[in-house]
Order: structure tokens, then C-alpha cells, then sequence
């Protein structure tokens, strides 16, 4: 048996899980922040703005809001379209802030796998 670290992403107005991964197959933590495979991410309250913010070696990220019935919030994820050289592991993933945020709270289980 393998133990395997899920991540999620919850709403804290809502409690709605935002994002949920397998650590190192769909969502790796990097300069604080866990960057999701886009598969893994709910986008159905989730939407990317045209806001930015240029990160001088990363590149322009483009934050994402959230417009759910019983929650609005503005800069609560982000995501990179195209990267400057050597951050290309980051590209048209999601990422989210870890810890606990004003609008999202990370979670962690341990889950086990059957190796192979």
C-alpha cells in the first residue's frame, strides 16, 4: 500500500469543494500556493477574469473570481497562460493559495493506493 496526500480547496462561505487532487499526480505546492490540474478544479461558480498581475520571472497571471448563488468574491485563484522559460510546470493550471483564506480553506486526508 502507498499513502497518497489528497488536497482539496473548499469554499468557506459555502463549504463547496472548489478543487480536489492527489498530491504529485494532479496538484504540487509551489511558493505557497497548490497549482491544480484544470481537470481537477470545479469551475462551474469559477470564473477567470481579465485582471492581472505580471510576476517578473513567472509571467501574467489572470485571477479568477468566484459567482456562486450564496458567494461573490474576486481574486480567489489564478492562472498563467503562458510562462516565462522554466515555469512551463505551472501553465494552464489553477492555482489557490494554501492555508486558509478569507473566501477558501485547504484541506488535507491521507488516502491509501495499492502499488502496482
Amino acid at each position: 500500500m502507498i499513502e497518497k496526500r489528497v488536497i482539496s480547496i473548499r469554499d468557506t462561505k459555502t463549504g463547496a469543494i472548489l478543487a480536489t487532487a492527489v498530491t504529485d499526480d494532479q496538484v504540487q505546492l509551489f511558493e505557497g500556493a497548490w497549482y491544480f490540474d484544470a481537470d481537477a478544479v470545479d469551475m462551474t461558480h469559477l470564473v477567470v477574469s481579465e485582471r492581472t498581475y505580471v510576476c517578473p520571472y513567472k509571467g501574467t497571471c489572470y485571477w479568477i473570481d468566484i459567482n456562486a448563488p450564496n458567494h461573490q468574491a474576486k481574486n480567489i485563484a489564478f492562472t498563467y497562460f503562458k510562462m516565462n522559460p522554466g515555469y512551463e510546470f505551472i501553465q494552464d493550471k489553477i492555482g489557490f493559495f494554501a492555508g486558509e483564506r478569507a473566501d477558501t480553506v485547504q484541506t488535507a486526508e491521507t488516502k491509501m493506493e495499492n502499488s502496482l
